[in-house]
């Protein structure tokens, strides 16, 4: 079993990595940080990856996900998908969730750890990848929807029931 987390370095992304390294603590599974980066300087500054101004550069994007990524979980696996915008008809978010849900897919991952204030809630936000991703009926998700990150064992009571 593999559990993923798309990371974007946001306080509910950093909380969902750590309740997926928890809990790939308790079950010993391998634990994978997907950051994916779209070729989008618009998209990069929203995220607060770069600065007004600031030229877009891709690669120190990356490194500055990984190092904040591996603070929280030094036993995880890192990984980074960069993603085209020239598709005229998808936002760089769309491409984002495709490209989430590609990399769920190729590794086989059982349950996906969102951090996100809109997964599974009947509207949703164009921007938010939450919701398509948890969508996918390939893999469990949990959802992070809290800033505080503490993990109560009542929350991991019942672990097995979650990823059978």
């Amino acid at each position: 079993m593999t559990l993923l987390v798309p990371f974007d370095g946001s306080e509910l992304a950093r909380n969902a990595l750590e309740k997926a390294s928890d809990f790939g603590d308790l079950l010993d599974e391998e634990l994978v940080v997907l950051t994916v980066i779209p070729d989008d300087a618009d998209y990069a500054r929203e995220r607060g990856w770069i600065t007004e101004g600031e030229p877009f550069d891709d690669e120190a994007i990356e490194a500055g996900l990984e190092t904040r990524a591996k603070e929280v979980a030094p036993e995880a696996t890192f990984r980074t998908e960069r993603v085209s915008s020239d598709e005229p008809t998808a936002t760089a978010t769309k491409n984002v969730v495709r490209e989430i849900r590609r990399v769920a897919g190729d590794i086989g991952a059982s349950v996906v750890f969102i951090g996100s204030e809109n997964a599974g809630s009947v509207i949703a936000p164009q921007s938010s990848v939450g919701s398509p991703v948890a969508s996918d009926q390939r893999y469990d998700v949990y959802v992070v929807r809290k800033p505080d990150a503490d993990v109560d064992p009542a929350d991991v009571s019942d672990i097995d029931s979650m990823v059978d």
